[in-house]
C-alpha cells in the first residue's frame, strides 16, 4: 500500500487530516473531513467540512478555484459522497470540475456511500487511489465509524480522581479534586461530544449543569440522565436549565434488563438513531462500572490530581473482578500534564 503513494502524497494527506479537525465543534452527526487540491505538486486550494448541513470539504475547496480543476489531484480524508442529501453530491462536483487524480484516505462506512462514490468517480475516468493514512482517518472519526457499523455511539468516560483513585469523600463531597486547568480542559472535551451522559445519583448529589462553558464556542450537547429508579422529580434542577436539551431515561420510556436496571445498550442505540456519534460519560462509580461491565465504554480520559483522599473515600469504578485473568486492559495512548494534574488517555482493549 505504501508504495502506491509518494512523499508528497503523504504530506498533502497529512495536511488534509489536520484541517479536518477544524470541524470538530460543528459537524455533529457528520464526519470531520479535510480536502487539499494540488496542481503541478503545489497546493492551490484547501477546505474542510465546517458545519452540519452545510457544504462538504471537497466543495469548499473546489469553490476556491471556481470549480476549475482540470489536471489537478484532489486529496480527501473520506470517500466523497455520491448522493444528494442536505448538500449536493461531492462526487458529481468533482467530476464536473474535471479533477484528474483523486487520493482518498478511507472509504465512507455510511451505507448511502460505502464505495458508491469511488465507483462513480472511476466510471468518469478519474484515477482513484484509496488507503493513504487510512488508520489516522478512521481514528479521526471513530464515533462516526462506530455508529455506522454498529448503531452505537463511541463512548468516552471522563473521570477526575486522586492519586489513590478516589472520586469523592464518603459524604459524596467532590469539589474540587482537580485543578482549574483540568476543569477547563474538560469543557473542551465536552464540546467535542454530542451528548453528555450521567446518572441520577450524580444529579442529586452535585446538581451539575452539564453544559459547555467556553468562550467563542457555542455548542449544546444533549444531556442524558440514567434514572433507573425514577429518582429525578425536581424540574428545577440545573440539568433542566434552558441552555441545553435534556433526556431523562427511566422505566417509563426505556427498556429494563432482567435485573430491573435500564438496558444501557438500548439507550445508546436510541442515541445512535438520533445521529449521535460521540457520548461523554461523566458519572459516578456505579454507572461507570455498569457500562464497563457491558463493554460499552471505548475510551477513558482520567485526570489524576496530586492528592490522597484515603480509604473511606469512594473509588473511581464499582465493578466486581475476582481473578487477575479477568482484569480489564487499557491501552494508554497519551499522558499529559495539565496544571498540577496528569491527564491519562487510554482505549479499552477489545
Amino acid at each position: 500500500m505504501e508504495n502506491l503513494f509518494s512523499i508528497n502524497d503523504n504530506k498533502n494527506m497529512a495536511i488534509a487530516l489536520k484541517i479536518a479537525k477544524h470541524g470538530k465543534y460543528g459537524v455533529h452527526a457528520n464526519p470531520m473531513v479535510g480536502c487539499v487540491i494540488t496542481k503541478n505538486n503545489k497546493i492551490i486550494a484547501k477546505g474542510w467540512h465546517q458545519e452540519f448541513g452545510k457544504e462538504h470539504a471537497e466543495i469548499n475547496a473546489l469553490k476556491q478555484i471556481n470549480y476549475q480543476a482540470k489536471g489537478t489531484t484532489l486529496y480527501s480524508t473520506l470517500e466523497p459522497c455520491s448522493h444528494q442529501g442536505k448538500t449536493q453530491s461531492c462526487a458529481k462536483k468533482i467530476i464536473d470540475a474535471k479533477v484528474k487524480n483523486l487520493i482518498i484516505a478511507t472509504t465512507d462506512p455510511n451505507p448511502l456511500v460505502n464505495g458508491k462514490g469511488i465507483a462513480k468517480l472511476k466510471e468518469a475516468g478519474i484515477k482513484v487511489k484509496v488507503g493513504l493514512l487510512e488508520n489516522q482517518a478512521i481514528e479521526l472519526n471513530c464515533g462516526f465509524f462506530k455508529r455506522m457499523q454498529t448503531g452505537l455511539p463511541f463512548v468516552t468516560c471522563k473521570i477526575a480522581a486522586s492519586l489513590d483513585a478516589k472520586t469523592s469523600m464518603s459524604s459524596k463531597e467532590s469539589k474540587w479534586i482537580t485543578s482549574e486547568e483540568s476543569r477547563e480542559d474538560v469543557q473542551k472535551l465536552r464540546a467535542q461530544n454530542q451528548a453528555i451522559m450521567t446518572g441520577s445519583d450524580t444529579i442529586l448529589a452535585d446538581n451539575p449543569s452539564m453544559t459547555v462553558r467556553l468562550k467563542n464556542i457555542n455548542v449544546t450537547p444533549l444531556r442524558v440522565v440514567i434514572d433507573s429508579n425514577n429518582k429525578i422529580k425536581n424540574k428545577k434542577l440545573n440539568i433542566f436549565s434552558a441552555n441545553a436539551p435534556t433526556i431523562v431515561f427511566n422505566k417509563d420510556n426505556a427498556k429494563s434488563n432482567q435485573s430491573g436496571k435500564l438496558d444501557l445498550k438500548q439507550i445508546l442505540l436510541t442515541l445512535g438513531k438520533k445521529g449521535i456519534n460521540n457520548v461523554l460519560l461523566e458519572a459516578g462509580p456505579n454507572l461507570i462500572g455498569a457500562m464497563l461491565e457491558l463493554n460499552l465504554i471505548d475510551k477513558f480520559v482520567i485526570y489524576k490530581a496530586p492528592i490522597i483522599m484515603g480509604s473511606s473515600a469512594n473509588s473511581m469504578i464499582n465493578i466486581a473482578i475476582d481473578k487477575m485473568q479477568d482484569k480489564i486492559n487499557i491501552d494508554i495512548t497519551d499522558i499529559t500534564k495539565i496544571g498540577n494534574d496528569i491527564k491519562i488517555t487510554g482505549k479499552l482493549k477489545k
